[in-house]
């Protein structure tokens, strides 16, 4: 069973940069996929970025060039960095890893 616990989400300017953290459970850490997504209201849950083992990444067309993901094995966690934030990057995100979920941590982006 693999746990985990978003953090760093909060209110921001269009414009402003916020930093996730998810950290991990669990002694394999280095060997999971690790993935963010989000749900804004009224729409589906979507991928923004993942992150493999090997650390290649890729992400969703809408944030490519704003947000990048990265992880840090020593510490079994996996972060979103989200500059330039818009209004319509308002949701909840969601840490995904191996079909674990996080509880997920609101962002919301003010215009």
């Amino acid at each position: 069973q693999v746990q985990l616990v978003e953090s760093g989400g909060g209110l921001v300017q269009a414009g402003g940069s916020l930093r996730l953290s998810c950290a991990a459970s669990g002694s394999m850490f280095s060997l999971y996929r690790m993935g963010w997504y989000r749900q804004a209201p009224g729409k589906q849950r979507e991928l923004v970025a993942r992150i493999t083992s090997g650390a290649s990444t890729n992400y969703a067309d809408s944030v490519k060039g704003r947000f990048t993901i990265s992880r840090d094995n020593a510490k079994n966690t996996v972060y979103l960095q989200m500059n330039s934030l818009k209004p319509e990057d308002t949701a909840v995100y969601y840490c995904w890893a191996e079909g674990h979920w996080g509880q997920g941590t609101q962002v919301t982006v003010s215009s």
